[in-house]
């Protein structure tokens, strides 16, 4: 059960001046707790904590940065339903799902405990030229500094801890807004903090309204923005920034390719859980789906089938498989591109209606025209859109045809197809015999074009926030 209120966490400390935000059950549309709001002054005293926090949290040895870690993944373990009832209130996220995100939360927080330990650097050979002999260079990465977080309300827990984890892990403290929609998590990782003895300052999570949240982007004693969310929010904040670098995890329209010789019952299932997972809420959910045409017919007919029959419905009952979509105006969006592709010319195989609770059926559509929504933007929703295909290498120039790069799937036995692809794809990383939507937490996961810059998974999200310190000595 969720408390009757909760506070935000500023310089480590609870605090609770309002109950003004109302977090509602995604599924009954009840108001399910509330959550105290910041107003710029606190964002500005987290921010001014956070800088004297710096050089007390370079200091901390990386045993004690490995230890605040583990206490971490402790509590979390032992908290685990706790936190999986609340997703499931606070997105509306099915049980069995935000079992899965709990898991992945304890593992984001597990492989940043192993990191903190072995950020490395390096002796740098400096006698490359005669001018430079009797001279030796070692470089080490040092925490770049108070870093600014913004997550997304689709995994609130885990999506905010690929950014607090990697924080801790290289010493920097950090001020954090989550999303309003779904701010829970987030300060359960708060409470969880505020149990250890990191300096006054290593942490701030503040929810509060866009309006409120500028500084989060513009301060100047910020040293780096990790955001993740919408590519018109995220390409905004870059543009306002300043001279901090910004790493941005944004949206994609992700495209699967099942080649004539894939295993259809396995490229079926997999197809189904990456693109109706916990309601197609997902940056790489599986949005585009390219098969040969010489299976095409088949593999319609078993995909088709698979689909209907998901359940849709009350996110806590174990069996259900497509739960609430976070809000009215999404929901609507949603069904106004499906009406949009079937009114252009586009055939509905299944799905297509809108239930009530927010929920928008499991929907398979057919010759969806290349210019439309369904297409060309981020559904982030229960959609999927099937094509045919002749010629491998047209499809990997379909799958490219896209403002997005996030990630992608290919099911083939092929090896060159597969090398073919690798090099060919304009995404950040390519799965195959997999779905787009597959991810393990200490991978480099990213994208390029309008899916953002830079890349998180623990060790790469280290690298941007800490920086590389050159020493050269010189022998008399």
């Amino acid at each position: 059960m969720l408390k009757e209120s909760y506070p935000y966490y500023l310089a480590n400390e609870a605090r609770q001046p309002n109950t003004d935000l109302e977090v509602v059950d995604k599924y009954s549309g009840k108001v399910a707790t509330r959550v105290a709001m910041a107003d710029p002054k606190a964002i500005d005293e987290a921010i001014g904590a956070a800088v004297e926090a710096d050089g007390p949290m370079r200091a901390i040895p990386a045993h004690r940065r490995q230890a605040v870690l583990q206490h971490c993944v402790d509590r979390f373990t032992e908290r685990a339903e706790e936190l999986a009832q609340a997703l499931c209130v606070e997105a509306g996220k099915p049980i069995k799902d935000a079992r899965g995100e709990v898991t992945r939360l304890i593992d984001t927080f597990r492989i940043a405990a192993e990191e903190a330990v072995r950020i490395y650097g390096e002796v740098l050979p400096m006698d490359i030229s005669p001018r430079a002999e009797g001279y030796t260079g070692m470089w080490k990465r040092v925490p770049i500094g108070p870093c600014s977080f913004i997550s997304p309300f689709n995994f609130p827990l885990n999506l905010a801890a690929h950014k607090v984890a990697p924080a801790l892990a290289a010493g920097c403290p950090f001020v954090l807004k989550p999303a309003s929609l779904t701010p829970i998590g987030a300060l359960i990782i708060g409470e969880t903090l505020a149990e250890t003895d990191l300096p006054r300052g290593a942490f701030s999570i503040l929810p509060c309204h866009r309006e409120g949240a500028e500084l989060f982007t513009t301060d100047e004693r910020l040293k780096l923005l990790s955001f993740t969310g919408s590519p018109a929010v995220g390409w905004a904040l870059k543009a306002r920034a300043g001279k901090k670098p910004v790493v941005l995890e944004l949206g994609g329209n992700a495209a699967c390719i099942v080649d004539a010789d894939a295993d259809l019952d396995d490229a079926v299932s997999r197809i189904v859980v990456g693109g109706y997972y916990q309601s197609g809420q997902s940056c790489i959910s599986v949005q585009r789906i390219l098969a040969h045409r010489s299976i095409y017919e088949e593999f319609r007919d078993r995909l088709v089938a698979a689909v209907s029959v998901l359940k849709a419905g009350d996110p806590h009952e174990e069996d259900t498989f497509i739960g609430p979509i976070i809000s009215d105006k999404e929901c609507g969006r949603i069904a106004g591109w499906v009406d949009e592709a079937v009114e252009a010319g586009a055939t509905l195989l299944t799905g297509g209606k809108r239930l009530d609770n927010n929920i928008y059926e499991a929907t398979v559509l057919e010759d969806v025209p290349s210019d439309a929504s369904a297409c060309r933007e981020e559904m982030f929703g229960p959609v999927t859109v099937l094509a045919p295909f002749d010629d491998f290498h047209d499809a990997l120039a379909a799958v490219n045809d896209s403002d997005f790069g996030l990630q992608a799937g290919i099911f083939t036995r092929d090896i060159q197809k597969v090398l073919d692809a690798w090099d060919a794809l304009e995404v950040g990383g390519l799965c195959i015999n997999e779905v787009p939507s597959w991810r393990v937490d200490h991978m480099p996961y990213g994208g390029v074009k309008d899916s953002g810059l830079g890349r998180e998974g623990i060790r790469w999200a280290i690298h941007d926030m800490t920086e590389a310190r050159l020493l050269v000595i010189r022998r008399n």
